[in-house]
């Protein structure tokens, strides 16, 4: 059996057990030991059938159990450890993935209960070579024993990711490992990790357990690394998790905590925003770098340089800053944007450093969830520091907040490229913006508590993501940023959710704000179950807008016509509703309520128009394109209108003329037809099929394509004059001439 088959059917039992539905489960249970080839798990499956063949004939019979519901939710549990059971020994036996095949080749000897003391040996050790004045002995004894330590806190990275269910010396050990005071943060952050990756590989109550206790602690590093895989955790397991009252317990216990509730909905939002990164590394790779590389040549006669080094310039801004964007008025917007996204925590940097993850350094699968520290043995090994400025360079990237780990090491790599000079340059540069950004940050922290918390949080969900999304085989890992995140939706994390209006508000907002209108939809009805609002009434009737469900679009825009709430917007989307639901009359009812408010609104006069064409009043429509074109001349939306109604009510010169402009502008395949039409009626054949051969002839518009139109408009060619009998022939000559 290959990967995604186990997948599939492993999927199957899980969601069988989710609904309680036993029988299926044990159907499917006992199929995938058989195919799989795992005929050791048969005895283990038979007990828990037929205790359940037990169970059912004692409910039957009607005998009274107290604990029956207790014994049920147990076998529940047992199926759901037995198909975790079945499922990993067929991925360890048959699975291709990186994951298994690592784990294949894992030697597993730590010593557990002398390992802590080795561990902090190494780190004491460290502090006493410290104090050393001899810098070449540093150097020389401190490589090893430090290299030394981080090989054995890899191995026990390892350990805990390929350990189904830890054992409790195991679970003790973690527990003394994130309180030992020797041990160094970044080490902690990295095997909380490891027991993350393992959570989300192999179910256990005890990895949940860990989590929790690192949440606890009192770094931001640890905490932010254990809360973003609880919220993972939770989102991964959460129907499963009904069954496991103590671990849902924990999180609703920390729920208390105003300060929890905050960091939960902080990393739910960064969760979420990472499925903007695609959009925005996109919106850099089409629109901000080729504007830059198009003023580019420019760039260095017009904002002068060389003077920039100059220190006489002192704290003043060069006036000719403001005239760079002179040539590309839209860049700057764009650029505002940027710097705008960058400081919501949006991952702007993806795309930067995607061709940097090709350094030996990421070859090494741990290394993709290693904490940044500038003394890092890796970095060492990878990158000489034969110059002070190369080291301050490592200690400045290891303070911005703004870069994640992942990509604090590829910058650190990519320095073997760039000469000293460069370096010093850059370093220098990166401090005093890392210095105001800290110092900001600092600032912000006062007034609002857990800023930190957010940056690093964010880090960590974008070291992820560069794992899943980048890895030469990322597609050996199920990537949790495919997944929905739609937190409101979960039973354990939306209950905390649906706790707090404002939080989940934010989220619905936030929804909002990113065009993910089917979530933002379901959050806003929630919140509109709880309470009317006007404001949640229009932006639930705008989101069902965007998903073309007009019906349902219209029933909550009338919903928010009982309020007062910007009165004219919403008359015009209940019209746009009744326009698309193909009921002009209704339409143009709710525009003329509109044009009350707004008399010289020309958008609103345009529409007027549009429901009076398709209502067959153009001469009424006529009038109000008219007015449009009076108050706005130049407007090319109303020519094509006013082109079709002149034509339809027999003005055809009139009609002439503005189709004319079009064809002069950038015609349409219907303008080019619609023009054939005119020149038509007035007897001009030949004119007429040459623009229906231009109209044809273009790749958006097939030869049945034209022809179902041309059917739609036939009715009113005839009205104009055009001789039934003389459409076939026409129609031939223009077959022929497409031929040709």
């Amino acid at each position: 059996m290959n990967n995604q088959e186990l997948k599939i059917q492993y999927n199957a039992i899980c969601d069988d057990l989710a609904k309680r539905q036993l029988k299926p489960a044990f159907d499917r249970l006992e199929k995938l030991i058989n195919e799989s080839n795992q005929l050791l798990f048969l005895d283990e499956w038979r007990n828990l059938d037929q205790t359940y063949h037990f169970m059912l004939k004692y409910t039957v019979e009607g005998i009274q159990d107290p604990e029956r519901q207790q014994v049920y939710r147990k076998l529940i549990v047992s199926v759901y450890e037995l198909a975790d059971k079945v499922y990993d020994a067929a991925r360890f036996r048959f699975s291709s993935a990186l994951e298994y095949e690592k784990k294949r080749s894992f030697t597993d000897n730590i010593d557990f209960p002398n390992l802590l003391n080795d561990l902090e040996s190494y780190a004491l050790h460290d502090e006493l070579r410290s104090l050393v004045d001899d810098v070449d002995l540093k150097r020389e004894s401190g490589t090893s024993d430090t290299s030394d330590l981080q090989d054995k806190i890899v191995k026990l990275f390892y350990h805990l990711w390929f350990q189904n269910e830890l054992k409790k010396e195991e679970t003790e050990f973690v527990a003394a490992f994130l309180k030992s005071e020797l041990i160094d943060v970044p080490y902690k952050a990295f095997v909380i990790t490891g027991v993350f990756l393992s959570l989300l590989r192999y179910f256990d109550k005890r990895k949940f357990d860990l989590l929790f206790e690192a949440y606890g602690e009192e770094n931001p590093e640890i905490n932010q690394r254990a809360l973003v895989g609880i919220v993972l955790a939770f989102y991964r397991y959460d129907r499963r998790l009904a069954n496991y009252p103590a671990i849902t317990a924990r999180l609703h216990f920390l729920d208390e905590n105003p300060a929890f509730k905050t960091n939960l909905e902080t990393v739910i939002v960064q969760l979420i925003r990472s499925k903007e990164t695609e959009k925005i590394q996109k919106k850099i790779t089409d629109e901000i770098i080729p504007e830059m590389i198009r003023i580019s040549p420019n760039l260095k006669d017009k904002i002068n340089l060389d003077s920039l080094m100059d220190e006489s310039m002192g704290e003043d801004k060069n006036p000719e800053w403001e005239k760079i964007f002179e040539d590309s008025p839209g860049l700057m917007n764009k650029m505002e944007e940027f710097s705008e996204m960058q400081m919501e925590g949006a991952d702007v940097f993806m795309s930067s450093f995607a061709m940097l993850k090709m350094f030996p350094f990421f070859s090494e699968l741990s290394n993709w969830f290693m904490p940044f520290f500038s003394s890092n043995p890796e970095i060492d090994m990878g990158l000489t520091r034969h110059d002070d400025f190369t080291d301050r360079f490592i200690r400045v990237i290891d303070s911005a907040p703004i870069l994640c780990n992942s990509d604090k090491y590829s910058f650190c790599f990519s320095l073997r490229n760039l000469p000293a000079e460069n370096r010093e340059f850059m370093a220098e540069a990166m401090k005093a913006e890392m210095d105001q950004f800290n110092e900001l940050q600092n600032e912000e922290e006062l007034t609002d508590p857990g800023k930190k918390a957010g940056f690093i949080s964010n880090q960590f969900i974008q070291d992820l993501y560069r794992f899943f999304k980048l890895h030469p085989r990322k597609s050996d890992f199920e990537d949790v940023f495919n997944w929905r995140f739609d937190f409101h939706n979960k039973p354990s994390l939306g209950s905390i959710l649906k706790e707090d209006e404002k939080i989940l508000r934010n989220v619905a907002e936030f929804y909002f704000q990113k065009n993910y209108f089917e979530e933002a939809a379901e959050v806003f009805t929630y919140l509109l179950n709880i309470g009317k609002n006007a404001e949640m009434y229009q932006k639930l009737g705008f989101c069902y807008q965007k998903m073309n469900d007009f019906r349902k679009a219209l029933e909550t825009y009338q919903m928010a016509e009982l309020y007062e709430l910007n009165k004219k917007w919403n008359l015009n989307k209940i019209a746009l509703c009744y326009r698309n639901l193909k009921q002009p009359d209704k339409a143009l009812e709710y525009y003329r309520e509109a044009e009350k408010l707004d008399e010289e609104n020309l958008s609103i006069q345009l529409n007027i128009g549009h429901c009076l064409l398709e209502l067959g009043e153009y001469e009424e429509a006529l009038k109000c394109y008219f007015k449009v074109e009076y108050l706005e001349p130049g407007n090319k939306k109303v020519w094509r209108p006013i082109g079709w109604c002149s034509f339809v009510v027999g003005k055809k010169e009139q009609a002439g003329k503005y189709f004319q402009m079009l064809v002069d502008d950038e015609p349409n395949k219907h303008d080019l037809m619609n023009m054939g039409h005119v020149q038509w009626s007035m007897g001009n054949r030949k004119q007429a099929l040459d623009f229906y051969k231009r109209s044809i002839d273009r790749s958006d518009f097939t030869e049945q394509e034209f022809f179902e139109v041309f059917e739609e408009d036939l009715h009113h060619l005839l009205a104009q004059g055009v001789n039934r009998d003389d459409v076939p022939i026409m129609l031939d000559q223009l077959r022929y001439f497409v031929e040709e």
